[in-house]
């Protein structure tokens, strides 16, 4: 039986060292827990610094929750979310928690799979090809209602936003429109049915159905859950519970500040190592 308490931290991170040195293949599920580690925060001085105007007005406790916020017009709104963009995803920012799971993936088979939709994977180096953005993209626009599948890149447009925007407006011409129908643009984040999965999407998808194939069933796989909490269990605690039961050889090991205990079907084969997750790659890449 492999414990999962917090006495046995330092035995758990050997263990895990042990079968990730050992794995045919490694499944990375990363949710916005390892952001929050890696120092991409909501709150707190930087939102304070960059939304003073926008917190005095509606009084936004938090970058998320503004997102929903009773804006006038679109002008105001795309004022906001250039910046939220800006700051979450084009900001250059710490990415050292990012590429030491990159050292500590470096020369073995990977993938994956994140919720996240910050871009901080590839920024930090990793392959585009060994990863699916099952949630979307910060840096992407869609059409809101949506007529097509299909995505558009938004910096230009999100730098201009910022540059002249004046009095938590952003000019008119600049709000974004469908080139198809002329509705709308919104953001390329999963949150109703209206969420487009464009061909890139659909390609990351099956590069990611393809790499489970070729590795689940018979070999040493390793599921890695990093920063993932029980908002959307669904996509990935749940689907690595059911591969790692699926195959006897096959190690689940969860790493997060929060406690999540996985299943007695799985127990034997999962490893929890509950603390700082900059401590706990660390400690893996010793």
């Amino acid at each position: 039986m492999i414990v999962h308490s917090t006495t046995n931290y330092l035995a758990n991170i050997a263990l895990a060292k042990e079968k990730i040195a050992k794995a045919d293949a490694i499944v990375v599920g990363a949710g916005a827990g390892y952001s929050t580690a890696a120092g991409l925060v909501y709150d707190g001085e930087e939102f304070q610094k960059n939304f003073g105007d926008f917190i005095a007005k509606y009084h936004f406790p938090n970058l998320y929750y503004g997102g929903f916020g009773p804006f006038e017009n679109d002008q105001e709104m795309w004022a906001y979310w250039s910046r939220f963009i800006y700051l979450e995803r084009y900001k250059p920012g710490p990415l050292f928690l990012y590429q030491d799971l990159l050292r500590l993936l470096q020369g073995k088979n990977y993938f994956v799979l994140t919720t996240n939709v910050d871009h901080c994977f590839q920024k930090a180096g990793f392959a585009k090809e060994r990863l699916f953005y099952m949630q979307g993209d910060y840096g992407l626009f869609q059409c809101s209602v949506p007529c097509h599948q299909k995505t558009y890149d938004n910096e230009k447009t999100v730098m201009a936003m910022l540059k002249k925007q004046k009095s938590m407006q952003v000019p008119l011409e600049l709000i974004p429109k469908c080139p198809i129908c002329g509705k709308p643009m919104a953001m390329n984040l999963r949150s109703d049915n209206s969420f487009v999965e464009d061909e890139g999407w659909h390609e990351a998808e099956e590069r990611y159905e393809m790499f489970l194939a070729e590795n689940y069933l018979d070999k040493k796989i390793v599921y890695l859950e990093v920063g993932v909490g029980d908002n959307t269990p669904a996509i990935i605690k749940y689907p690595f519970y059911r591969l790692t039961a699926k195959n006897p050889q096959a190690t689940y090991i969860y790493a997060n500040i929060e406690r999540s205990n996985p299943p007695l079907e799985i127990e034997k084969q999962s490893i929890v190592l509950l603390g700082n997750l900059a401590e706990t790659i660390a400690l893996l890449n010793r």
